[in-house]
């Protein structure tokens, strides 16, 4: 281990070590305040002026992440923020967190990473280790960070250190946070795998080296891959289902009582968040760059892309039964965001069905507690929209419910008893009604003539 190397593992094992993180999101704020609790001064890089000002006066806006511990760190002078990245040249670490969406011809957009990256490169110097959180596929840390980076003359593995470290963030867990999931390293040398490991090892309990970035970033790749075809292969059986007169969710429910050889995955109106919609596309791109072609992941993901067209011809089916048309028909929309009680609506599959509905002329409204506005640029109305209350007038005044997600502060008694018709995409309401169809789940006359069960 070199002079440099050395010296930056003994600050950070002493927590002398002043770190970084840029893009403060729902990776990058969470991240960065580990980071300050487990003893570093830390330092939130990013340009949005609300977040800074937000961090800067002990709020947080991230709902993982309390305001009370935004609050006490920075009181303590251990967490600030800032839009200035020429404090790069007073940190000892930086770790990259800043989002890779899709372009529209669905090949990966760097644009965020080389921004960032330049930014940090401006002010690099001997002796700082560098981790790229953000998803990509397999080679950016080498073919477009290490460049960047180099650019100015000093190396990587010898002048400053580089690896990358996939996040596993999942909004919502009330189980698993930052704190506790599994953290993967992979640096470019021994030297930097081991310093990455060193600081990640100081505010998060369990740390897996592998033995390259390339292969850190297929791991996360193949993790969110793997949910996604068998999110495809489930949303199939559900359609398949509803075919043959079998309720999907009962056979689900059955599969899992088998104590190996099957994991649960539900069927739903499509994919949503930050990840599972795109990380997949991201590893195609990179294999079709060497002439492979990953049929599977491509077909499911034309199965979960082809989700909301089949809630919306559902919509219209259920209407036609009580001879109604969907052009015309109000229809509410119970939750918007990409899943239960979260406040995020990137890529929801919600949207999707929202855009549909209001091209085939229906009155699109929604109720989303976590959503109490909608921009116009959100979703294909081309109209802003706020959240209309959750209350049996509202529920009474649609033609149609559709719940596309199943917010535990939604009460289920209520939209029942007051819509006229119910569309459950989620499996949210249990029983036979009368008005509900679930998506999986044939509706005939015969069920619905069956005796109804309670209110679930």
């Amino acid at each position: 281990m070199s002079a440099l190397s050395a010296q930056l593992l003994d600050r950070i094992q002493k927590r002398s070590a002043r770190v970084g993180v840029v893009g403060l999101g729902y990776v990058g704020l969470p991240l960065v305040v580990e980071l300050a609790r487990s003893g570093f001064e830390s330092v939130g890089i990013d340009l949005d002026p609300k977040k800074i000002a937000a961090i800067n006066r002990g709020t947080s806006y991230i709902p993982d992440t309390s305001s009370a511990a935004v609050e006490a760190l920075t009181a303590a002078g251990r967490l600030r923020a800032t839009a200035d990245f020429a404090v790069v040249s007073e940190l000892d670490t930086i770790n990259i967190c800043v989002p890779t969406p899709l372009r529209k011809t669905k090949d990966p957009d760097m644009s965020y990473i080389v921004s960032a990256v330049q930014a940090v490169a401006d002010h690099l110097h001997p002796g700082m280790l560098i981790v790229l959180e953000s998803t990509t596929y397999p080679g950016t840390t080498e073919e477009v960070v290490q460049p960047i980076l180099e650019y100015g003359g000093l190396k990587a593995g010898v002048d400053f250190f580089l690896a990358f470290s996939p996040e596993r963030v999942d909004p919502g867990n009330k189980t698993f946070n930052t704190h506790n999931v599994p953290k993967i390293v992979g640096g470019m040398t021994p030297t930097c795998s081991e310093l990455a490991q060193a600081l990640y090892g100081a505010a998060i309990e369990t740390v897996i080296p592998v033995s390259s970035p390339r292969v850190a970033e297929m791991v996360k790749l193949l993790e969110n891959t793997f949910r996604a075809v068998n999110i495809g292969l489930v949303n199939e059986i559900a359609l398949m289902c509803e075919k043959l007169g079998i309720d999907v969710w009962e056979v689900v429910d059955a599969a899992k009582t088998k104590p190996f050889g099957f994991m649960p995955f539900y069927p739903g109106p499509g994919l949503g968040g930050h990840c599972i919609p795109i990380d997949p596309f991201y590893l195609t791109w990179k294999a079709k760059q060497t002439g492979f072609e990953p049929r599977l992941i491509e077909l499911a993901g034309q199965i979960n892309s082809a989700m909301p067209h089949a809630v919306v011809e559902k919509i219209a089916q259920a209407l036609n039964s009580q001879k109604k048309a969907l052009n015309g028909s109000r229809v509410l929309i119970a939750g918007i965001t990409y899943k239960r009680d979260v406040d995020d609506i990137r890529e929801s599959p919600a949207l999707d069905v929202m855009g549909l509905l209001h091209e085939k002329g229906a009155k699109v409204a929604y109720v989303d507690p976590f959503v109490p506005q909608l921009r116009k640029g959100d979703w294909a109305g081309g109209r802003d929209l706020a959240s209309e209350r959750a209350d049996p007038k509202t529920f009474r005044s649609a033609d149609c419910v559709a719940i596309l997600t199943d917010h535990s502060n939604f009460d289920w008694a209520t939209i029942i008893t007051s819509a006229p018709l119910v569309i459950d995409t989620r499996n949210a309401i249990k029983g036979r009604h009368l008005h509900v169809h679930r998506l999986g789940s044939p509706y005939t006359i015969e069920r619905a003539l069956e005796p109804m069960a309670a209110v679930g």
